[in-house]
């Protein structure tokens, strides 16, 4: 009989539950965390584009084009830079017959 009572005392000792301070504990890191967002966009909306950028995407506008973003636009700069490279390693004159 003095097994059962033991085993009943030790079960309430090992219920836990987290109770008003973990429930404001996580209440406040949500409210913490909504300021830290608000702060980190305010602070993005400031950077705005390079402006080499924004000339290549009003260039794309006007022809017609969307512009280039990721992977496109990527191809396209180490296309550029390769024929930067040809054009430079080149001797003068070469091209022509």
């Amino acid at each position: 009989m003095t097994f059962l009572v033991a085993a009943s005392n030790s079960s309430a000792l090992n219920d836990v539950e987290p109770g008003l301070l973990g429930f404001l504990v996580v209440a406040a890191l949500g409210v913490a965390l909504v300021f830290l967002l608000r702060s980190m966009n305010k602070q993005f909306r400031k950077i705005g584009p390079p402006p080499e950028e924004t000339d290549a995407d009003e260039l794309n506008e006007a022809a017609g084009q969307r512009p280039l973003r990721g992977l496109a636009a990527h191809r396209a700069a180490m296309r550029e830079a390769e024929a930067g490279a040809r054009s430079a390693a080149e001797p003068p004159g070469a091209g022509r017959d």
